[in-house]
């Protein structure tokens, strides 16, 4: 067999296979301040062929920054915003979606929101001995 036609099966065959895989997502069942709790990876199946990053935050609450979901979601529930109330609270769900492997970055936080995370709890804890102390 000629050496060019063993390349152009060897390609074909890489795309075909591909195709019978589909789409590898990252994962993320809850995220919470920015960060997911347990990250993995996920095979997408026919109906639901999209990776996705969504983001519940209560605009009410200032200062909290939501929660976050990652995984594979159907292409009629792409790029969406949904509104609603809980408890009296209002919140907005966005969706975002993309189409190739891995191509929802894995939610974690940035240094900063950990670093201000960190700074504020221990604020609380030196105020919580210091008022101890005083009174």
């Amino acid at each position: 067999m000629d050496i060019r036609l063993c390349v152009i099966l060897a390609v074909a065959t890489c795309f075909y296979v591909d195709g019978i895989l589909g789409l590898t997502c990252n994962k993320c069942s809850v995220g919470i301040f920015g960060h997911c709790l347990i990250p993995d990876s996920m095979d997408c199946d026919d109906s639901s062929p999209n990776c996705y990053t969504g983001k519940a935050e209560f605009p009410s609450i200032s200062g909290f920054l939501g929660f976050n979901t990652q995984g594979c979601l159907d292409s009629a529930s792409c790029n969406s915003t949904t509104n609603g109330t809980i408890l009296g609270a209002a919140y907005t769900v966005t969706r975002s979606c993309c189409s190739t492997d891995s191509c929802n970055p894995v939610v974690s936080g940035s240094g900063s929101v950990r670093l201000s995370l960190t700074a504020a709890a221990c604020a609380a804890l030196v105020a919580t001995v210091w008022s101890s102390w005083m009174y």
